[in-house]
C-alpha cells in the first residue's frame, strides 16, 4: 500500500470521508527541501469540500532547512486515484523519501 503525504486540506476529515469514503489514520512526518505557499482555489468541487479558498502547495527548493510538516497516511490504490482527482491542475504528484526514511507520494507545485 503507498503512503501519501499531506501538508493541508487532505489532513482536514471532511475531505477525507468526501473524497476517500473514511477517516485516515496517518503519523506525523516531515519533508525537506520543499518550501509552503499557498493558491487560491477556484474548482467548485474542491471548495465545497475543503471550505478553504486558499490551499497549501508546496514548491521544491533543495535547501534542507526547508521543511514542511505533515502527516503519512497509507492508503490503498484505488484511493491515491481518488487523491488526484481531488488535487487540482496546479499541482503534480512525485515521489519522495520522507523525515522518516519511509517513501511516498506528495502533492507539489507543477
Amino acid at each position: 500500500m503507498p503512503y501519501l503525504f499531506s501538508y493541508g486540506t487532505l489532513q482536514k476529515e471532511q475531505v477525507q470521508i468526501e473524497t476517500f469514503g473514511r477517516i485516515l489514520k496517518g503519523l506525523e512526518d516531515a519533508l525537506s527541501g520543499y518550501s509552503l505557499r499557498y493558491i487560491e482555489i477556484k474548482d467548485p468541487e474542491v471548495l465545497r469540500k475543503s471550505n478553504q479558498n486558499f490551499h497549501p502547495i508546496i514548491e521544491f527548493t533543495n535547501d534542507v532547512n526547508d521543511i514542511v510538516h505533515g502527516k503519512l497516511f497509507e492508503i490503498s490504490e484505488e484511493e491515491l486515484m481518488k487523491a488526484d482527482t481531488y488535487e487540482v491542475d496546479d499541482y503534480k504528484r512525485i515521489e519522495v523519501v520522507f523525515k522518516s526514511c519511509k517513501k511516498g507520494f506528495v502533492y507539489i507545485k507543477k
